[in-house]
């Protein structure tokens, strides 16, 4: 495909449903911006000034089409402590950092890497975030009024209604608009958007960190920013592999690494902290049918044009219909089927989709959970091919030779299995290990395999090992 074809693929495909799925998105976005903004203990033009940066930014060097990244509560969470200590600009500063690391790593090319993600983990992943999307509903419900569950009820019915008359509209913009139309019409006292924090009333100005240029302020900054890149990698990682099984089309994995770095380094020049891709919108955009690079980049403007220019009528939207149109997201976003089928998988899979579950669950830490499955997968992997490796004797009319074949996988998992499967006794004049059937990963296994020939030459024995792979010297010689 030539790059015009390529371009006019990834950005006028289908406009007129980019357009309508990003109006959606930036609607959602506006209290999702403020409520992270309050997180990390900055101005709510902070998040929303981070949003429409890093959404507009991204539209062009992403790797995801239709993918929506902008300020999110995974990197709030992780800001807290240093907008408490430091302050503001210490945080710009730190999100530039930011974004530098994530353009090294994708420079690197280590964002291919994230296929190492086990499907059990990556399961895990998308249930905790349906848990989380759902819990983060929860304060704008707890001790609300009765009218409030009563525009819920009727936003859900038109959510999940709607499609059914057509789907030339996205559902989500139907049940924002004829909620807000009802509250403004009939006065109804409920929460809205205004409630949530003060709009910006002015347009993100460029600006450099206000912070010394010293190694003081790099020890300060450095711990964070790796941690903020390595957490909004991993989640923007994980949710383009789900817009990819979503939309049944690829992503550039490396491409989106390097972009979400631009994007994080533009965001605080222009008063904005770090984000990255957000799961929720994500599945907003692409369930109300976008699939190319517009309805980001649109979402992105429309997020300016609301706050800026819209913003008396945006603050009257009730939070009843935003926080419907997430509990519809949360509910579309579980995979349910995981749930139904846990009996009939593995348990070793099992156990692993549940961990890394409950571990983003409880600790609202992205990262944790999905670290501990990876760790969890690779362990029951190793556990499994390590008992792959056998060891068998042949029987040899040659009295006093031993004839051994060894088939399967020998690295540091198996190695204590294969050094016990060799009989030491009988003091044999010669031993042949067939090596033609095993693969030797290891200095480990390297290891065990001149254990077990030192064992029989130190018993007299003459040793013969045929068939090693091509890495198995180098592998001895550093054993």
């Amino acid at each position: 495909m030539s790059l015009i074809a390529s371009a006019r693929q990834q950005w006028l495909a289908s406009p007129r449903r980019d357009l309508l799925a990003g109006t959606v998105v930036a609607l959602a976005l506006i209290p999702e911006a403020i409520a992270f903004s309050i997180i990390a203990g900055v101005d709510p033009a902070v998040g929303l000034y981070a949003s429409v940066v890093i959404a507009v930014t991204i539209a062009f060097v992403g790797g995801r089409p239709a993918m929506i990244s902008a300020a999110t509560g995974a990197m709030a969470l992780l800001m807290v402590g240093l907008v408490r200590d430091h302050g503001l600009e210490y945080l710009f500063a730190a999100s530039i950092l930011c974004g530098v690391f994530q353009i090294v790593i994708g420079l690197l090319r280590l964002g291919r890497y994230i296929r190492f993600v086990s499907k059990s983990v990556m399961t895990g992943f998308v249930n905790a975030l349906a848990i989380l999307i759902f819990m983060a509903q929860m304060p704008q419900l707890i001790g609300a009024v009765w009218q409030t569950f009563a525009l819920l009820g009727a936003a859900l019915v038109i959510l999940y209604g709607f499609p059914r008359i057509t789907r030339a509209v996205p559902a989500p913009l139907v049940a924002i608009v004829v909620i807000s139309g009802f509250v403004m019409i009939t006065g109804l006292d409920v929460r809205t958007v205004g409630d949530m924090g003060r709009l910006p009333t002015a347009l993100p100005m460029f600006h450099l960190p206000a912070v010394p240029l010293t190694w003081e302020t790099l020890t300060i900054v450095a711990p964070i920013s790796a941690t903020l890149a390595f957490v909004g990698l991993l989640e923007s990682l994980l949710t383009a592999n789900l817009i990819d099984d979503v939309t049944d089309t690829p992503s550039d994995k490396d491409r989106e690494t390097r972009g979400q770095g631009i994007a994080n380094i533009l965001s605080p020049l222009f008063g904005g902290m770090a984000g990255c891709a957000m799961i929720g919108q994500s599945m907003i955009n692409v369930g109300s049918g976008a699939r190319g690079r517009l309805s980001t980049l649109w979402a992105g403007v429309f997020l300016l044009f609301l706050i800026l220019v819209l913003r008396d009528w945006v603050a009257r939207i009730p939070m009843a219909a935003l926080t419907a149109v997430m509990i519809m997201v949360s509910i579309g976003t579980f995979d349910w089927g995981s749930v139904l089928k846990i009996r009939s998988i593995p348990f070793q899979s099992s156990l692993v989709m549940v961990a890394t579950t409950a571990t983003v669950v409880a600790t609202h830490d992205l990262s944790k959970g999905v670290v501990l499955g990876v760790l969890l997968s690779a362990v029951f992997f190793m556990r499994k091919v390590a008992k792959t490796l056998t060891v068998v004797e042949i029987g040899t009319p040659q009295e006093g030779v031993v004839r051994y074949r060894v088939e399967g996988q020998l690295f540091f998992a198996s190695a204590g299995l294969f050094a016990a499967s060799f009989e030491h006794h009988g003091r044999p004049s010669r031993v042949e290990i067939d090596m033609a059937g095993a693969h030797l990963w290891d200095v480990t296994g390297a290891a065990a395999l001149e254990k077990v020939v030192d064992r029989y030459r130190r018993q007299g024995a003459e040793v013969t090992v045929t068939g090693l792979n091509t890495a198995s010297p180098v592998l001895a010689a550093q054993a």
